[in-house]
This record gives structure tokens, sequence and C-alpha cells, in this order.
């Protein structure tokens, strides 16, 4: 047995079943290795979309996937989706191949600062000493990566720590839990909801999903206290029959404007909100002054266990309000933004799974699908686009009983059209919609927030994508997926309706 069948033989018995990759020479062992385990094989053609298919699977299952990249330069490649992992505190495992050891000496066009590159995005690092410890280290970082409230793993694994003999697999290690919410925090938290000053709960982590929203919702029926979950929510679970949980607002003064009066902020597994960027005259910090900010849950805590402990004490009901079912018309002429999100509420079937980094094209998903039929949404978290499409992947894979519809904006799936691909490869039932305004259209608004003056031809230039126009029917299709385009209302929502009914990976072309 080799060092690369031991660390394999180890990931699986450590629960791992998926691996994303992009191999290269130097992990050519390691994919001998999978071809003798039950673990699921996924080639992606680029490696943003191997760690950002590793992240959909992670939010989805909430165990991690195994991301397989390529040394330096090929992590180097997947950084900007596991910066997003990181920020949704999604359990990834990355085994990153080396050269062998003694290569190293010689400068090889591959060689880099490989541990430099990976430090950044990765909560535990090591790379492999030799074959004889590649399945303990193995163990380990799935670990790692399993501690709440989920973690990014790197594995380096030199090619002669793969191929040298080693002595076995190591056996699963024990997987840290949430830790318990304490009770001074606790007390803390009910002695405010007590006082009658105006709060809002504000939730992130795994409170956002659906016995975290059903617990936050007795809170607030019984105290009044609003529930609110950040811009860049990991996952929420949501639709009718949940309770509702708003959104805060993207743009800093419309956050001041959303929290103007707040008297209490209690935080559960969330930070207290702050502007996206810094911009003249307005302000980061958008909490309102004298706000009272209270912790009931870190990270990293039961969050969940935590708020119905709170819901309990105060004398809470066992339900709070939940969402009623409210599909809105179709719409008719013009396809807007307001009118996708419409379309979509509309049509949406239950239990479905969205990818959403629609941009500026968003606002009518965020006003109409609150109230649609029940779904989990996966929002872009730590700002770095290219994330939709290559999420919608993982969450297929992690859940293929369910449809996914992925929501992006034509600028962002261009950094990850790959994914099309390998939906298509692995026949995934995803629906891929791309709002297609022909502009990186948030930085139009972005260019006059800034003050940066006025924009000749040069600077417009630099935000516009539609000359040429992409053709994302052609693009799909040349990656094996049906395709077709709508520009207007009737057209979408009838291509929309049509692929709800069927299942199998499908590309709309929604032009705006």
């Amino acid at each position: 047995m080799n060092g690369a069948e031991s660390l394999v033989q180890t990931l699986t018995a450590s629960g791992i079943e998926a691996c994303f990759a992009n191999p290269g020479t130097s992990e050519m062992h390691f994919v001998a290795a999978l071809d003798r385990s039950p673990i699921r094989s996924v080639l992606c053609l680029f490696e943003g979309v191997v760690t950002g298919a590793a992240d959909g699977y992670g939010r989805m299952t909430g165990r991690p996937a195994i991301s397989l990249l390529h040394l330096g330069p090929g992590f180097a490649n997947g950084i900007a989706n596991l910066h997003n992992a990181r920020r949704a505190a999604t359990p990834i495992v990355n085994i990153v191949g080396d050269h062998a050891s003694w290569h190293n000496r010689y400068d090889a066009p591959l060689m880099s600062d490989i541990q430099g590159i990976c430090r950044p995005v990765s909560h535990w690092l090591r790379s492999t000493a030799s074959a004889k410890t590649a399945a303990s280290d193995g163990a380990q970082a799935v670990a790692a990566a399993r501690a709440a409230p989920g973690q990014i793993a790197t594995l380096i694994l030199p090619a002669d720590s793969a191929w040298d003999e080693a002595e076995g697999p190591s056996p699963a290690l024990p997987v840290a839990g949430p830790a318990p919410v304490s009770d001074a925090a606790l007390e803390r938290v009910v002695r405010a909801l007590k006082n009658g000053k105006r709060t809002m709960l504000l939730l992130r982590g795994t409170v956002l999903l659906r016995d975290g929203v059903q617990a936050a919702g007795r809170v607030a029926v019984k105290s009044g206290a609003r529930v609110a979950h950040d811009f860049f929510a990991a996952r929420v679970a949501r639709g009718a029959g949940l309770s509702l949980v708003e959104r805060i607002p993207y743009f800093a003064e419309d956050i001041v404007e959303s929290l103007n009066g707040l008297e209490q902020l209690i935080l559960v597994g969330a930070s207290a909100p702050v502007s996206f960027f810094a911009y003249p005259d307005k302000p980061s910090w958008v909490t309102p002054e004298g706000c009272q900010i209270i912790t009931l849950s870190h990270p990293h805590e039961d969050g969940v266990a935590a708020l119905n402990a709170v819901a309990d004490a105060i004398g809470a009901p066992k339900d709070g309000i939940k969402a009623k079912l409210e599909r809105p018309e179709l719409p008719q002429g013009e396809l807007t933004s307001l009118a996708l999100g419409q379309i979509v509420a509309r049509l949406l079937p239950e239990n479905a799974i969205i990818s959403e980094e629609a941009a500026t094209t968003g606002r009518g998903l965020t006003k109409f699908l609150p109230a649609s039929a029940p779904h989990d949404i996966l929002y872009i978290t730590g700002g770095a686009i290219g994330q939709a499409l290559p999420v919608g992947t993982g969450a297929a894979i992690a859940a293929p009983a369910r449809k996914v519809v992925t929501i992006s904006g034509d600028g962002g799936a261009m950094y990850t059209l790959q994914a099309l691909w390998t939906q298509a490869r692995e026949k995934l039932d995803v629906v891929t919609v791309i709002c297609a305004n022909r502009s990186y259209a948030i930085l139009n608004i972005e260019l006059t927030r800034v003050g940066a003056g006025d924009a000749g031809p040069k600077a417009l230039s630099m935000i516009d994508i539609g000359h040429p126009e992409l053709d994302w029917v052609a693009l799909a299709r040349g990656m094996g997926v049906e395709a077709e385009r709508a520009h207007d209302c009737a057209q979408f929502a009838s291509a929309f309706d049509d692929a709800m009914k069927h299942k199998g990976p499908r590309l709309i072309e929604a032009v705006l």
C-alpha cells in the first residue's frame, strides 16, 4: 500500500464521499487510489469550479468534500471560491499535490511557495512529511474541517509521500461539534428581551437552517423582536411554512435606514453588520449610535439550542408566525429584474435549492421569493464573484433529489462558466438562469457612489461586457447543456416552467 492509498482509505473511513478535482502529474497516485475507492470523483475544468463545487456540497451536507488541486498555481486558481467558502464556514478538505520532496531543490517551473499560497484561506495547513504519515495527516485534516462551525483544511501531498510505501490507513478522529452557549449569555439575552427596547436578532450560520429559523420565530412572536440575516449569508431556509427572516440591505445608507431606531442588536452566530466597501462621507459602521450589542452565541456555539432555550425562558409559543404561500401573478411584457423575481417565485417547485449571485438583478428575487414555495437559498458570502455556478453544481451532487436553480449575472458567470461542462458530464439537475444585462452593472452604480468623477468612454468601456455580446446559448450548448434565450416575460416564464418540469442541466439566458 502506498501513501496515496492509505490516505484515500483514511478519507473514506472519515466519511468523505465526494472529490471535486482538477489534477496534474503530482496527483496521479492519488487519482489512481480514488479509482479503488467508493468516493465519487467529479472532474472540473477550472480550479475555481473545483473549490466552488466543494463549497456548495459542504453547505448542503454539513460535511466536507475533497478539492483536489495541482501545486501552488492550481490552488491559486481556486482561492477566490475558497475565500467565499471560508466566509461561509463551509467544511472543505483540500488535497494539494506537490513535487517530490527531493525535486524542490531544482526549482522546476511549477515550484512555488505553496504553503504561502495556501495559508490565507486555510484554517488548518500541513505538508505531509512522508508516506508513513499521510494517513494520520488525512484523518486530522477531516477532523479539522468538520470542527464547528466548519473550516478549510489543506493537506499538501508531495509526490513521494503519495507513491512511497505506507503502513496503512488511520481511523477516523472525533469531531468537535458546536459548544454549548453559557448560562450567562442566555440570561443576558432573556433580560434584554423583557426590557421593552426595540430589538433585532441577527442570525448567521446553522441558525439559518429550518430549526434555527423556527426557533428565532418563536422568540420574535413573543418578544416583538425583528429577525434578520446579513446580506452575505451562506444558506437560508425560507418560504411558506417557515418564519420570515429579513435580509440586511447591501448599501451602507440602506442598512443605516433599516436599523434606524434600533436599541438592541442580539448576535446569534453573527457579527455586527458593516458596509461592504468604504465610501467617501458614508459610514462603515452602520449600527445606530447607542445601540447595545449583545452576543447570544458565537459561530462555534450551538445557536439553535440557545434560541430554543431563550424562547422557553420567555414563555414563547411552540411556533412563530409562519409565512403563507403567496405565488405572484405572472407578469407580462418587458422582462425586468422585478418581473424575473415574480416568475421564479411563481413557478419554483417545493424543496428547491437556489444558488444566487444576481447582483443588481436580484431585487425581484429578494422581494418575491420569501413567500414562495419552501426552499434553501445559497448566497455569495465573501464577495468574490464567480461563485453561483460552481456552488449550484456542488449542491446538485449533494442533494440529487432536489431541483437546483442557479441565478447569476452574466459578468460573474463568465468567471466559472466551465461549471456547465461538469453539469452536463454528471447529468446534474441544475437550471441556470443568466441575467444578461451586458454589463458589470454594479460597477456602474459604484462608479458614482465612490465619487470617481464623470466617466468618459475609456472608463465606461472597462465595465461594459456588451461589445461583443456574450452568446450564452452558444456557450452552454458548446459544453453540452441545453439552452435558450428569453427576451420578454412570456418567453422566460415558458422556458422556466418547462425547465422546472424536466430533469437535467439547462440554461436560460434572460435578456434584461
